[in-house]
């Protein structure tokens, strides 16, 4: 069965991250895309372990693609992008702000060569403002947002997370924008411009637990806790694992889990208000009994009754986990010459237009001459845009 974007046709110039993953999302449900790179390529194609001209990394957001490079700074690349542009969809850039323009490939002009097109831009902090000609990566938009305030040390200074969550959930914004603005397309004819920053991105997605003793201008409530204060791994007989308890019953449900039946018969502590006057009494008890158990055993526990918990796995057992091998979330695709690689299968399980992944990342330039020949350019055009170094990937 076909995926739920089968038909729609994308045209990726975007690197590194946030562009690439949104656009390999729309892949995984059927999307047709089209990765057009530099002559140099994408930088990511050298981050961390790689073989040839592919990373792990850069398999990750830029499987099943097909991949194109031109060099845009020519005429030729300039022709090539207006007929694609002609053929897409969809055209997503995470460029600097004024390099489309300079190009000569503005919203305006895309508008004109393709009505239908859906223009999709993502940049650092916006298309204009005063830090609209910084450079930008992922800490810098985690400093910024906020993001990194909520990790902070045992010294009070805010710390980043260790992994590139702006980019991400950049990424995940700009997909779910791509879709709607198809929807409404599909409903109304009328195609339209996405602008996404980075910036804004991150501060949506840290905003309801991280910012909530800022919300309130009319006579705010006293400040609760923050959020990330309540929340802490504990250490059991080996390893360490997360619990929570939220609600009252999940207080109760984990009291019974560690077998403390008398906390969990206390009245008292079946409120926030009581657990927090007694937290001194319940929670060193709570500790040495997770601490006296190994996580086999409490995992055992929390099943049995209900509670929140979970083993705290390392980056190279996430795929032992039980409940990860029941729900196949992590598979093994080919990479072409590079071998079988691991990668997380699409996230979303649809009923009727299922997801999955399209194929392997594409080496540089390694559809040039299907592409352009799929675009209407005949044999000797596609030689002569090679010719030219308009064209790179196609002898």
């Amino acid at each position: 069965m076909a995926g739920a974007l089968a038909g729609v046709k994308i045209v990726d110039l975007s690197q590194i991250v946030s562009g690439p993953m949104a656009a390999t999302m729309l892949a995984d449900q059927g999307a047709d895309v089209i990765k057009v790179e530099s002559p140099h390529g994408d930088p990511v194609r050298t981050l961390g372990p790689a073989k040839g001209d592919v990373s792990a990394m850069f398999i990750a957001v830029n499987r099943g693609k097909r991949g194109l490079s031109i060099d845009l700074k020519t005429r030729g690349g300039r022709t090539i992008l207006e007929r694609l542009i002609g053929w897409a969809d969809v055209l997503i850039d995470n460029f600097r702000p004024g390099t489309m323009e300079r190009l000569g490939f503005d919203y305006e002009r895309c508008a004109a060569l393709n009505p239908r097109l859906i223009y999709a831009s993502i940049t650092g902090f916006g298309s204009d403002g005063p830090y609209s000609n910084i450079r930008v990566y992922d800490p810098v938009v985690q400093a910024v947002s906020g993001i990194a305030a909520t990790q902070i040390d045992k010294e009070g200074r805010p710390q980043l997370v260790r992994t590139l969550v702006a980019d991400k959930v950049t990424a995940l914004t700009m997909a779910q924008a791509i879709t709607a603005a198809l929807f409404h397309r599909e409903r109304t004819g009328e195609a339209q411009r996405i602008d996404v920053a980075m910036v804004d991105a991150a501060i949506a997605f840290n905003w309801p637990e991280g910012m909530y003793n800022h919300s309130f201008l009319d006579a705010p409530p006293p400040p609760f806790p923050e959020y990330g204060a309540l929340s802490r791994l504990w250490p059991c007989a080996d390893g360490q694992v997360a619990i929570g308890m939220m609600q009252d019953v999940e207080f109760v449900a984990l009291m019974r889990a560690l077998e403390l039946a008398d906390l969990a018969a206390d009245t008292e502590l079946h409120s926030v208000r009581g657990r927090m006057k007694r937290q001194s009494e319940w929670a060193p008890r709570v500790a040495a009994a997770i601490a006296a158990r190994t996580m086999d055993e409490l995992m055992a526990g929390f099943i049995r009754e209900g509670a929140v918990g979970g083993r705290v796995n390392t980056s190279a057992n996430v795929g032992d986990d039980p409940q990860v091998q029941h729900n196949g979330s992590i598979v093994t695709v080919p990479q072409g010459d590079a071998g079988r690689v691991r990668a997380a299968r699409p996230a979303a399980l649809f009923s009727a237009t299922p997801a999955g992944i399209a194929g392997p990342a594409p080496h540089l330039g390694e559809h040039g001459a299907a592409v352009l020949a799929e675009l209407g350019f005949d044999a000797a055009a596609i030689a002569a845009f090679a010719a030219d170094g308009a064209l790179k990937g196609v002898a």
